[in-house]
């Protein structure tokens, strides 16, 4: 378990120090992956590791740049869809990162999900040795900051490849490990039981294959979240919320299969996880979950 950390501490520091070394100055901090993939818990250690190597990182929330509820583009079912990039104000995004970058004032937006519409946030001025971090479903996306020069921008993809088999033919597939990642992190934060979070899985899916999983191949660096642990550590947190799915449910098949897969699994107490740890991000006590660098 140790170990597993370990390397993660190090490949953060890795990619910190890659960032700092470029001739060009990184102004922006691009992170994009599929969901529970770690990609906060990343971000806030990468932020930790920044500011170690002297350089003072700012968080920027692509949620904050949705346009109004009225203007934005609706799926099949005439809901708002917020997973294309079409519903962020593209445009005020790419003139304020350039003010920032210009050493201008910018009053940054704030966006109200209750009344779908944007309201005046904080006011900031970045220094030259400030860096903006990024995250956000779009992130990889050239689309996404045409106008910033591509010098200053350092993409990093997040996911969460493992490598775990269960004998010499059979690996456990790389979105089991994020979907019961989810599982245990939505019934902890958000109240939703795992029946609804395996009927949400299809969709979310669709949205990685569509606008993440085309490219990853943009990314400067990539961060590997998977640990050798998870599962002993997530198995005694999710199997109780899989087995409260109803044989007569329609999701009944994929939680046995789920139970099935962490039977071959010994579980292992949360509390020998380490708080900084990106698992800590759906295991919970993250120490890291609620640090954002003050300007």
């Amino acid at each position: 378990m140790l170990v597993g950390e370990a390397l993660h501490s190090q490949r953060i520091a890795e990619i910190a120090a890659e960032i700092c070394a470029r001739p060009e100055p990184v102004r922006v901090v691009l992170i994009a992956g599929p969901s529970s993939s770690g990609k906060t818990s990343f971000s806030r250690r990468l932020a930790v590791q920044l500011l170690a190597n002297g350089r003072r990182p700012f968080p920027l929330s692509l949620d904050d740049y949705f346009l109004p509820r009225e203007d934005s583009p609706h799926d099949m079912e005439g809901r708002p869809d917020f997973e294309v990039l079409e519903a962020l104000d593209l445009e005020l995004l790419n003139k304020q990162l350039l003010d920032l970058l210009a050493g201008k004032r910018v009053t940054l937006p704030r966006y109200d999900f209750l009344r779908g519409q944007s309201e005046l946030g904080p006011s900031i001025r970045l220094r030259r040795e400030h860096i903006l971090l990024i995250e956000g479903l779009h992130g990889l996306n050239p689309a996404l900051v045409p106008k910033v020069p591509e010098e200053s921008i350092f993409r990093i993809y997040v996911s969460a490849v493992a490598q775990l088999r269960l004998d010499r033919l059979t690996r456990v597939p790389t979105t089991d490990t994020r979907l019961i990642r989810r599982i245990v992190r939505d019934a902890r934060e958000r109240g939703s039981d795992a029946e609804m979070t395996l009927e949400q899985w299809p969709s979310v899916r669709r949205g990685e294959e569509r606008y993440i999983f085309p490219y990853q191949e943009n990314a400067d660096a990539m961060f590997n979240s998977a640990l050798p642990h998870e599962l002993a550590v997530l198995k005694p947190l999710a199997e109780p919320l899989l087995r409260q799915v109803e044989p007569d449910s329609p999701r009944y098949p994929e939680a046995r299969r789920l139970l099935r897969l962490l039977s071959w699994v010994q579980g292992a107490p949360k509390e020998l996880v380490p708080e900084e740890s990106v698992l800590r991000e759906f295991i919970g006590g993250s120490v890291v979950a609620d640090f954002i660098p003050s300007l």
